[in-house]
């Protein structure tokens, strides 16, 4: 609005006048109007798996210039959660993308089946665009998260997502002026973000390079040629990941080398984790696993933003930088642990580079940064079982179709085949030809396959899609929750949701510590912060939504928000 009026103001009044009246108008900063109405760069910071207490938590190891810098610079929303059910990292960055849920946007899942297709498909693969660095999407080492493994599509884009993004929405505004890139290790976690109108790049462990596809370039800028060329990873090769700072400065210090943790091939449970050397095919995958691919994505991004020349006039540019080390630390050591502790120490000076580097090139006060999460993080169940909490477990899905109950389902509908085709996480998919062979009515299948789920332990509601199309289902939050996560020609056939604390741990033949995508608050409470720009620091407890920031965004320059958009604009940032 406050732009709008700026314009207005300048056209019917004249400048001199127009200068008084908005320089009276509440909520119209001095480096608002110093820029014309709009802040040089926006910055959107998202640190996989982030669950809004683990900055505070681990406060003491924290410095000045991270966190502690955003807190007091800025707007926290203590009580931000997301609405839908699956909480994985594609479905949390395209919602933090779009401003909606993913039965809109469709990105209901790190993977899906496809019917038609007849085999799992990756969000993001897209055969039109290959990737622009040879065997850059071939892959052979072991994957903490299988969906890049289940992926063989060499060729990657944002078309899947099916509404559009605050990027999208920024190059619409500004006719196609403003500069808008998306940096990750992951390709999710990069594409999302920049939208169809925007640029993305990833980090290549097959290649140990950053890479794009053809939808983005024909070819390399010659900058990101001569970064890859410098060979970025080799100053990791031969070290160690070891602890920042002394030992007695962790909470967690005593409690290194825990029994529940994952042995990662030569990166062990304990101090000091081993990276590799350069010929070791596993290295580039023990980066991620560390606080190195947090540096790497930072030290690519610093080079994207002075060679793309970012926030250099008065044309708001966008630039979203992904970090991932919190997500795959928490999958192998887990929320509590002496590598979470000290990866959140890094991570934090990681963050005051970002942010001093931002300040020293574009100036924080023509900067609005906007950090979040796609998903929290559970404890380990291992852990849990220490405290005393003794129904945190691991569910074991491949022994399902034979189960006792299971069989005496199959026995009633005459059915001496597997019943259930697949399990990939929420959705389970029923076998659809032996359905249609012996005749049976499939929601029938559904229903009885969903109430005998719900007698399993474990299993805290299972709810046919059948049903969801209906709309035949009690209005509580878990179901609300499921249906806004319900797109009719992506998702499954039943999903499944396991009651708190009890995961499936099963990550392509690999065990890990901990897993995500519950819609219990673990899960779905993230941290919202948004700063610089002029924002004066307070902290607002009232229930928000991640769906919330891309509307912000939008109503900050005065864009339309994005198409399917849920979320309402946040009007404390309005109002500073």
């Amino acid at each position: 609005m406050k732009h709008v009026l700026n314009r207005w103001a300048r056209v019917v009044l004249g400048p001199a006048l127009a200068v008084l009246i908005v320089g009276l108008t509440p909520g119209v900063s001095g480096a608002a109007e110093a820029g014309g109405g709009h802040p040089k760069l926006i910055l959107q910071i998202t640190v996989d798996a982030l669950r809004a207490d683990l900055p505070e938590r681990y406060a003491s190891v924290l410095g000045e210039d991270g966190f502690k810098r955003l807190w007091s610079n800025g707007i926290t929303y203590s009580n931000a959660n997301y609405r839908h059910a699956n909480t994985e990292t594609v479905v949390g960055h395209a919602s933090l993308a779009t401003g909606t849920v993913p039965a809109r946007h469709g990105m209901i899942g790190n993977v899906w089946f496809d019917r038609e297709l007849g085999r799992l498909v990756y969000n993001i693969e897209d055969a039109r665009y290959r990737l622009l660095t040879a065997g850059a999407d071939v892959d052979e080492q072991t994957e903490i998260d299988p969906t890049q493994k289940a992926a063989k599509v060499d060729g990657r884009s944002p078309t899947a997502i099916l509404t559009s993004t605050f990027s999208d929405e920024l190059a619409i505004y500004f006719n196609g002026r403003s500069k808008i890139f998306g940096v990750s290790v992951k390709d999710r976690g990069a594409v999302t973000l920049a939208g169809q109108t925007g640029k993305a790049f990833w980090f290549s462990k097959a290649t140990g390079e950053f890479v794009t596809s053809t939808y983005y370039y024909d070819e390399y800028p010659q900058w990101v040629t001569d970064w890859n060329a410098g060979k970025p990873v080799g100053k990791y090769a031969g070290k160690a990941w070891d602890l920042l700072l002394e030992p007695d400065a962790y909470q967690f210090a005593g409690a290194d080398d825990q029994g529940f943790e994952t042995d990662f091939p030569g990166f062990g449970r304990a101090f000091p984790h081993a990276l590799g050397a350069a010929d070791d095919k596993y290295m580039t995958t023990r980066l991620t696993l560390s606080p190195a691919g947090d540096e790497l994505t930072l030290d690519f991004a610093k080079a994207l933003l002075t060679e793309e020349q970012l926030g250099q006039d008065d044309v708001p540019d966008f630039l979203a930088v992904s970090f991932s080390s919190t997500d795959y630390v928490g999958h192998i050591f887990g929320a509590s642990s002496l590598e979470a502790e000290d990866n959140m120490a890094r991570l934090d000076r990681t963050l005051a580079d970002l942010l001093g580097f931002v300040d020293k090139h574009v100036g924080l006060e023509n900067t609005l940064i906007v950090l979040s999460a796609d998903h929290g993080q559970p404890e380990v169940p291992g852990h849990l079982n220490q405290l005393g909490v003794s129904t945190a477990s691991y569910f074991d899905v491949e022994a399902l179709d034979k189960t006792p109950a299971i069989e005496a389902l199959k026995t009633k509908f005459g059915i001496g085949e597997e019943l259930i085709e697949a399990f990939f996480q929420p959705y389970l998919y029923l076998n659809n030809d032996i359905i249609e062979k012996e005749g049976l009515d499939k929601v029938a299948v559904e229903q009885t396959l969903a109430e005998t789920l719900m007698q399993f332990e474990g299993i805290s509601v299972a709810i046919p899609s059948s049903a969801l199309r209906s709309g035949a289902f009690p209005n509580v939050p878990v179901i609300d929750a499921v249906l806004n996560n319900f797109h009719p020609k992506r998702s499954g056939d039943i999903y499944v949701v396991f009651n708190p604390n009890v995961f499936i741990n099963d990550f392509d033949g690999l065990e890990v510590a901990s897993v995500h995508g519950s819609p219990w608050r673990y899960d779905t409470h993230v941290p919202v912060i948004f700063s610089g720009y002029g924002l004066k620091a307070r902290t607002v407890t009232r229930p928000v939504a991640p769906y919330d920031i891309a509307p912000t965004l939008s109503a900050v320059i005065g864009a339309k928000a994005p198409s399917g958009a849920v979320g309402q604009p946040l009007q404390e940032v309005l109002e500073n």
